[in-house]
């Protein structure tokens, strides 16, 4: 017989595993740094100009960072923030090298989601927040799935349930409960609505006191903060459905709308979600709180068939919450009722290009989904398959740490890929606030 205890030692067992994981793989604190970047990467992948071009603009001003030469002396090596100081400085012709971000805007959301496990979710997530990160823009995830790979990917381990998406449900669920008790406290007799009462085990966790930023955590990379997960927010869902017989008039979908309402507009210009493999409690608020749905799926036809299952279920549970919650007036910063996306965009991983039965799926994608279907795959590499033993994205891996070219394939895989998600996000930026794209 094997019971809780017996579930419990082989945790604690892999637990002691991953601890030895991250020693061999991160820094002699076991904690994740950032790696440089080489003088090639910083020209050609990064700020995207020619090498020439790059040393002679270094030449011809000194002040501009130099980066530090390793060892074998042959090129400088820079750090992000490095970078980021020559993209605000260097001028190409009269061309900005400034990534675009449209002037009186919030931060651009988008959730990545598919109730499918294993489609890639956290590592499309990952290599986008780090490749937005590379480009310039100030990154916000959110890693709203309980087995928390996004977190753990980042180099977050020692979480607390408090800090995760549950914590800032509960605080939610505590503040509108106390606005619509001071609401009915404050209308006229015979129109008041009945005062709702929490238990003291929920006020009592001291959340409601809680600043926004309590929840953020910094990671290895200086312009990517994280709002982590951890196995012990699992039981969110469980929560969520005592929470919603507590209060139910609590909008309970607007919780991650609210909170990130009240970051500054500057704050970030990205934010991503990574949802959990379910459409739940926590999945309906990444997706009621993005303006963009990016859905991975395989290109197998069971991944197919549940990419289906997937987009029908959404369609019915937003129906639903349009329904019950139509007449509820909630603060949710600019979102309303019914929910509407500026863009969807299905998109392959795990593709193989040279394999008949993938090309097939791809063209049956397109000829469903049409244009929303993205033209770049993320292609199945071995650096893509190494990135999991490294813990760390492609954009993290030092190519010296395995051939070039196997190494250069798996970038420009997710390159192009990234590249289309930044035409997606420039063309829905200015629609923000219901203005139309010029």
């Amino acid at each position: 017989m094997i019971g809780h205890e017996d579930l419990a030692r082989l945790r604690d067992n892999s637990l002691r595993m991953q601890g030895w994981i991250r020693a061999q793989t991160y820094s002699p604190e076991q904690e994740k740094t950032l790696r440089r970047f080489s003088s090639w990467e910083v020209s050609e992948l990064i700020l995207r100009i020619n090498q020439s071009t790059f040393r002679g603009k270094l030449a011809a001003d000194p002040s501009l960072p130099s980066g530090v030469v390793e060892t074998d002396g042959r090129q400088r090596w820079y750090s992000l923030e490095e970078i980021n100081e020559l993209r605000r400085r260097l001028r190409i012709g009269r061309r900005s090298l400034m990534p675009y971000r449209p002037a009186g805007r919030r931060a651009l959301r988008v959730a990545v989601a598919n109730f499918k496990g294993g489609a890639g979710k956290s590592t499309v997530a990952l290599h986008f927040a780090h490749a937005a990160a590379l480009d310039g823009y100030r990154v916000l995830a959110v890693d709203f799935d309980p087995q928390a790979t996004l977190s753990h990917a980042m180099g977050l381990t020692d979480v607390a349930e408090e800090h995760t998406v549950w914590g800032i449900m509960a605080r939610d669920l505590i503040r509108e409960t106390g606005r619509m008790n001071d609401a009915a406290r404050g209308a006229e007799s015979g129109t008041a609505l009945p005062r709702r009462e929490l238990p003291g085990s929920l006020r009592g966790l001291g959340l409601e006191a809680l600043r926004s930023s309590d929840f953020l955590r910094p990671t290895s990379w200086p312009t990517i903060d994280i709002i982590p997960s951890c196995a012990n927010a699992a039981f969110v869902e469980f929560a969520s459905a005592q929470y919603r017989h507590l209060n139910p008039d609590w909008s309970f979908f607007a919780c991650i709308a609210r909170f990130l309402a009240t970051l500054p507009d500057e704050a970030y210009d990205l934010i991503i979600f990574d949802c959990p493999p379910a459409i739940g409690y926590q999945s309906m608020n990444a997706v009621f709180a993005a303006d963009i749905l990016y859905i991975p799926s395989g290109p197998g036809y069971w991944e197919y068939d549940s990419t289906t299952s997937f987009i029908g279920q959404l369609s019915e549970a937003l129906e639903d919450l349009a329904a019950g919650f139509g007449r509820v007036t909630f603060p949710a910063g600019k979102v309303a009722l019914p929910k509407a996306f500026l863009d969807l965009r299905f998109l392959l991983t795990r593709f193989e290009p040279g394999n008949a039965l993938h090309r097939a799926m791809a063209e049956a994608f397109r000829s469903v989904w049409g244009e929303q279907v993205t033209r770049h795959p993320i292609e199945l590499t071995r650096a893509v398959e190494q990135s999991g033993r490294f813990l760390a994205s492609v954009y993290e891996i030092d190519y010296r740490d395995m051939t070039r070219e196997t190494w250069r394939r798996a970038r420009a895989s997710f390159d192009a890929a990234y590249g289309e998600f930044r035409e997606v996000v420039a063309a829905a930026w200015p629609r923000i606030d219901g203005e139309e794209s010029p």
